[in-house]
C-alpha cells in the first residue's frame, strides 16, 4: 500500500462539536495530521471560529475523542511499514 492509498482506507467521518453542535467532516491521516471539511452551516454554528485557518478548541477536543474511541479512523503510516 502506498502513502496515497492509505487515505482510501480512511473516509471522511462526521464529528459534531459538543459546545455548538457544528458538524464537520474529518479524516485523520495520522495522529498528527487532521483534515477538516467545513460547510456553511458548521461555520455559522461555531461561535469560536474567528479565523478560517484555525479550529475551535471544543471541536478539536471532539475530534481527538472521536479518534481515541474509533469513531474516526486514524491511518497510522508506521503500521504500513
Amino acid at each position: 500500500m502506498t502513502a496515497d492509498d492509505r487515505l482510501l482506507d480512511a473516509p471522511l467521518a462526521p464529528v459534531a462539536c459538543r459546545r455548538c453542535t457544528a458538524e464537520v467532516l474529518v479524516r485523520k491521516s495520522s495522529w498528527e495530521q487532521t483534515s477538516i471539511q467545513w460547510n456553511a452551516a458548521a461555520r455559522a454554528a461555531c461561535v469560536n471560529l474567528t479565523d478560517p485557518h484555525e479550529t475551535c478548541p471544543a471541536l478539536r477536543s471532539a475530534i481527538q475523542e472521536a479518534a481515541l474511541t474509533g469513531a474516526v479512523t486514524v491511518v497510522d503510516p508506521e503500521k504500513d511499514e
